[in-house]
């Protein structure tokens, strides 16, 4: 009804968030609880925010009682220090203590253009789209990058001087032919669909990860069933008593899990009412979440519970770090991104996951790259591209690679999270979120 809308909106006005940064109650993280009013989305934001400063998630708890909902994560730097930067601090107190959300870097971008492509991929296909943007004279203020299973997600971001040039609906048309072109894959098979390529307004994009994930989504129906390989495990099972699906995750634990995980039932249209993360000793990531559709029901057909542990599967599978880890930083110039993919084309390197970012003159990028084939990158490869991008400028970076899939032994089946029985995870949830006061009662 209109008038409980209002009520709630009233409610929203008047109660705006909560957010407490401890760095006393844990001994090795520092403690982040955001209480709010329940709002559609509050979890994304929170996890979102934290994601985007890099910050790890060690543990996390999280419940919704009647209009009210509280998030409690533990977390740690890059390094895993507790925070001690009072700018991070203020930023996180700031972002989190609206209810605007965020403030994405890509939404507060007026003028510029968005492209978004996706397509079959391919050694060099990244340097032809980079090479393409270059004789367009479009300059590339930010790009992101995914490929999973043979495909390719994109979103460029062109820079500001560009816009108006870029108004121009001939000239738009004209982008989007010559990248279309490179997108359309084998025109004599018929077993990989065509590319895509779009522009849109860059305040229209949200989140470029968000975007990212939503992009090979819609693409899932293609790649699914080809797993060869040990993929996470997944399960969704029912709490009929509760009336909630009870979706639980375990798999090697890397940055930005908890985000991929969320934003992924989130754009799937389910709420998460109540769920705990945990991260052991020997970085091993488990999370349980108990889940409604945004109408209030619980997932009840089998095929359905399939979609949901596929979609997370591959949600989890795309941002898998594979490779090796090259990071760029050098005063930007017109065609520099054309030129250091083209130089990784040339030495049979396959760029599989690229963050482009340039803040003033500087451009700094990060690229996770391969062989052609997928697999590990010969280092006589990498000393001949550092060569001639420059030593100084390209170095490799230092950080451990985590390996997301585990095939499990015999015994680990009646173990491990596939295994976990309704009552213990139920008992499990509950007794967690009752001893931390984020309840107020298990009954």
């Amino acid at each position: 009804m209109e008038w409980l809308d209002e009520y709630e909106k009233l409610v929203i006005r008047m109660n705006t968030p909560k957010v407490v940064i401890d760095n006393g109650v844990c001994p090795t993280a520092t403690l982040v609880q955001v209480d709010s009013a329940r709002k559609r989305g509050v979890l994304l934001e929170a996890v979102q925010v934290l994601a985007d400063l890099d910050l790890s998630i060690n543990k996390a708890y999280i419940s919704s009682d009647g209009r009210w909902f509280m998030d409690v994560f533990h977390v740690t730097d890059r390094l895993g220090r507790k925070l001690t930067d009072d700018s991070v601090i203020s930023y996180i107190q700031q972002s989190l203590g609206t209810w605007n959300g965020p403030a994405s870097p890509t939404a507060s971008m007026e003028g510029l253009t968005a492209l978004e492509l996706t397509g079959a991929d391919r050694t060099g296909l990244l340097s032809e789209v980079f090479a393409v943007l270059a004789d367009m004279e479009c300059s590339v203020v930010e790009a992101r990058a995914w490929t999973h299973r043979g495909r390719l997600a994109c979103v460029v971001f062109l820079r500001g001087e560009d816009a108006e040039a870029h108004s121009s609906d001939d000239r738009v048309a004209r982008i989007l032919a010559r990248l279309g072109h490179l997108l359309r894959g084998d025109p004599t098979g018929d077993e990989s669909p065509a590319g895509a390529v779009a522009a849109v307004p860059a305040s229209g994009v949200d989140h470029a990860d968000r975007r990212l994930h939503q992009l090979m989504a819609a693409d899932l129906e293609h790649h699914r069933g080809q797993a060869a390989f040990p993929t996470p495990a997944v399960t969704v099972d029912s709490w009929a008593e509760r009336g909630y699906s009870v979706v639980t995750v375990q798999c090697r634990d890397r940055p930005k899990l908890l985000f991929d995980v969320v934003c992924t039932l989130h754009d799937m249209d389910y709420v998460v009412f109540h769920g705990t993360v945990d991260t052991t000793g020997d970085q091993l990531a488990r999370q349980e979440f108990y889940i409604r559709h945004a109408d209030g029901s619980p997932i009840r057909s089998e095929a359905e519970r399939e979609r949901v542990s596929q979609c997370l599967q591959a949600a989890i599978e795309r941002r898998s770090l594979e490779g090796v880890r090259l990071e760029l930083c050098t005063p930007d110039r017109p065609g520099l991104l054309s030129d250091v993919t083209r130089t990784f084309r040339e030495n049979g390197l396959l760029v599989a996951q690229a963050e482009v970012s340039t803040k003033g003159d500087v451009a700094s990028n990060v690229f996770y790259v391969t062989d052609a084939a997928g697999e590990a990158v010969d280092q006589n490869a990498i000393d001949a591209v550092r060569e001639r991008v420059g030593t100084d400028r390209l170095v490799v970076g230092e950080e451990p690679r985590p390996q997301l899939y585990q095939k499990p032994s015999p015994g680990d089946r009646d173990h491990g999270v596939g295994g976990l029985g309704l009552v213990y995870l139920g008992n499990f949830v509950k007794r967690n979120l009752y001893n931390l006061g984020l309840i107020k009662s298990c009954s």
